[in-house]
């Protein structure tokens, strides 16, 4: 599995609570485009319209051999999922008010997919809440790490 992209401020702004790998659909010039890395998630998320999944927002760089054939790098983009996938998530988002975010981009034998996820939005004391853990979580590592540190030393 050959990574692409990551939104990074995903798993910050939201709460995953599933996710689905998808298949996307592609122009020549993208796909060299992604090869060199050149893919960017941030604000990107996907909508269900006419019972098809599109991206949105997701930004792919124009391909610099690409001349006349590089599409918009903004384009909306078709996301490859089976109907009853697509049929479930469409329930999950329209009762309980669910968005579907782009996780993650990469290859996988050759072909681009897209994990995508099914979360809800982080109020911000989850935030500020999900920040006091991850430094909580470090300082515990660093404090183990420096007594580790001292045992070595002293049994020396």
């Amino acid at each position: 599995m050959e990574s692409i992209a990551t939104n990074r401020k995903a798993r910050h702004e939201y709460h995953i609570l599933q996710t689905i790998e998808t298949g996307i659909v592609l122009t020549g010039t993208e796909v060299k485009s992604l090869r060199l890395g050149r893919a960017n998630l941030k604000d990107s998320y996907a909508r269900i319209e006419k019972g098809e999944v599109y991206l949105f927002g997701l930004h792919i760089s124009p391909y610099e051999q690409g001349n006349r054939f590089n599409p918009d790098p903004l384009r909306t983009r078709k996301l490859l999922l089976h109907s009853h996938e697509i049929h479930r998530l469409s329930s999950k988002v329209e009762e309980t008010g669910l968005t579907l975010i782009p996780l993650k981009m990469y290859f996988v034998k050759g072909k681009a997919k897209v994990e995508l996820a099914l979360a809800k939005g982080k109020k911000a004391y989850d935030k500020r809440k999900s920040i006091a853990e991850r430094e909580a979580r470090r300082e515990i590592e660093r404090e183990f790490k420096e007594r580790q540190e001292r045992h070595e030393r002293h049994r020396e």
